[in-house]
């Protein structure tokens, strides 16, 4: 990747996670970036291809990290139940390494879905990683009803965006908030317990 993509692409991901999508114009990331315009439109076409490319430099290892460590529980699973946990653990644990070293990015991803922008990058750059996870964590829980499935996959979305949040809430959590997979793995915990809870009395669909 060229120096001057890779500068515009550091400067976008950065502004957008102070301001926001709409609040960041090409025009300040151009100004910032200490580039033209032109090199924007070259590299990228437009504020929304940069956006995806900013997501995309991340995203995609961290996908591939957990695609292949599925494909190595799926293969041991065989043809039988996946462990909950174990699946967990191959979605979130690759998230670790790009949050400890990229805080700019964590809040850039805060922002979108802040700004309700996450169902179109989820679209864009998570369906097909994601389809196999549900797939997955279908065998692991099989006894839920699939509307019951899908809403505690969005709550472990919901979990996993707050967790890589560097500074906690509460003063009593404890540990190197740069050291995220400790606390990946806490979550895993904390979902696996989840995921294996009854289904929700009253509400369940078939």
């Amino acid at each position: 990747m060229s120096d001057t993509k890779e500068k515009i692409l550091d400067t976008a991901e950065r502004l957008i996670g102070e301001h926001g999508y709409a609040a960041t114009s090409l025009r300040h990331i151009i100004a910032e970036a200490g580039v033209n315009l032109a090199a924007v439109h070259y590299h990228f076409g437009s504020k929304e291809e940069l956006l995806d490319a900013a997501v995309a430099r991340k995203v995609t290892p961290v996908n591939e990290a957990r695609v292949a460590w599925l494909d190595r529980l799926e293969a041991e699973a065989g043809s039988g139940p996946m462990v909950v946990e174990k699946v967990l653990e191959a979605f979130l644990i690759p998230t670790a390494e790009v949050a400890s070293r990229s805080p700019e990015f964590v809040r850039l991803m805060g922002r979108m879905l802040a700004e309700g922008m996450m169902p179109r990058i989820v679209e864009r750059h998570f369906q097909a990683t994601a389809q196999r996870f549900v797939s997955a964590l279908r065998r692991a829980v099989p006894e839920l009803p699939q509307e019951e499935l899908m809403w505690r996959v969005h709550f472990m979305v919901g979990a996993m965006a707050h967790a890589m949040c560097r500074t906690p809430i509460f003063p009593q959590t404890t540990g190197d908030a740069a050291d995220m997979e400790p606390r990946m793995q806490r979550l895993v915990t904390f979902l696996g317990a989840g995921f294996r809870a009854p289904a929700t009395a009253g509400k369940e669909k078939k």
